[in-house]
């Protein structure tokens, strides 16, 4: 998932988030930080979020199941995907709850994980630490 998709999903969804708590557009968009009009014009497909906007959506809606089920999981783990992509990001851990993961290669105890929705790959050492993520599974499997 590039960081463009990511925004396109959350401005095609925003306004399920917004049904799903049952906020009217003004409540919503103080939440946000934007204005009614704003909002509008994203519902209405527009405007944009932006990237600012995307990742304050899924941080302030983390538990919406409507967030949950677009990214397959925790969306802050493809917010830090796509923010650290082609960096090496040492300090995340990975989720000990991995229903939305697979196993897709071992080795030494070095394991490679698939999203089941957003498809993202992500390698993690031994000490559940992980240590790169790509939408390119090539790249995790040169590092294994």
């Amino acid at each position: 998932m590039t960081r463009e998709q990511f925004i396109n999903a959350c401005d095609s969804n925003l306004k399920a988030v917004r049904t799903e708590f049952s906020f009217n557009q003004e409540k919503m968009a103080y939440i946000l930080g934007i204005s009614k009009k704003t909002l509008v014009e994203i519902e209405k497909e527009r405007s944009s979020l932006g990237w600012t906007g995307s990742v304050a959506l899924c941080s302030i809606f983390q538990q919406s199941s409507v967030i949950t089920e677009l990214f397959g999981g925790e969306a802050l783990n493809i917010i830090r995907d796509i923010a650290f992509e082609n960096s090496e990001p040492n300090y995340r851990r990975a989720n000990t709850t991995r229903i939305w993961w697979h196993t897709v290669a071992e080795k030494n105890g070095y394991i490679i994980e698939q999203n089941i929705v957003s498809q993202h790959y992500r390698l993690i050492a031994p000490d559940n630490s992980i240590l790169a993520s790509s939408f390119d599974i090539g790249e995790l499997t040169k590092l294994l």
